[in-house]
């Protein structure tokens, strides 16, 4: 059976969004179209979708990396701080957004926390992410025939 590990990251989260946007437990709060994702930011993202893609980037981080928390998710997503004259810095991303993601697929039923180490798939959340992978696999081996060997 295929896994998040067979199909690329790319098309896996772009689905998973399209998913995660039919869910009425996973929606922005009102303050998200107004804030950067981060420090090293200059402009708050352009894609409306933004934050579904956010929510379907951490689930599979969670998925391959996890028990994981908030902290590392933030360094993760960071990025290069371009600082004018002086020498560029790496800051990490905003911790807000990361939270009310984690806490949102936790109300979903896909993450729980594990003591302090952070948050896990739950049973549902891995069989949900593995019906995903499955059924992408199969519509990538239509579209594109050589896959079927890998």
């Amino acid at each position: 059976m295929p896994t998040v590990y067979d199909i690329p990251a790319n098309i896996l989260v772009r689905r998973l969004a399209q998913d995660l946007k039919s869910r009425e437990e996973i929606a922005p709060p009102e303050w998200a179209p107004f804030v950067k994702t981060g420090a090293h930011k200059e402009r708050a993202p352009d894609d409306a979708d933004y934050w579904f893609v956010r929510c379907a980037s951490i689930l599979r981080k969670i998925y391959l990396n996890g028990p994981i928390g908030t902290e590392k998710l933030r360094i993760e997503y960071g990025g290069r701080k371009r600082r004018g004259t002086k020498p560029n810095k790496f800051q990490k991303s905003g911790g807000a957004i990361i939270r009310t993601a984690l806490q949102q697929l936790e109300r979903a039923g896909f993450v729980k926390k594990r003591g302090r180490q952070g948050r896990e798939l739950t049973d549902i959340g891995r069989s949900y992410m593995d019906k995903l992978s499955s059924t992408l696999k199969v519509e990538l081996s239509k579209a594109i025939p050589e896959l079927e060997k890998y």
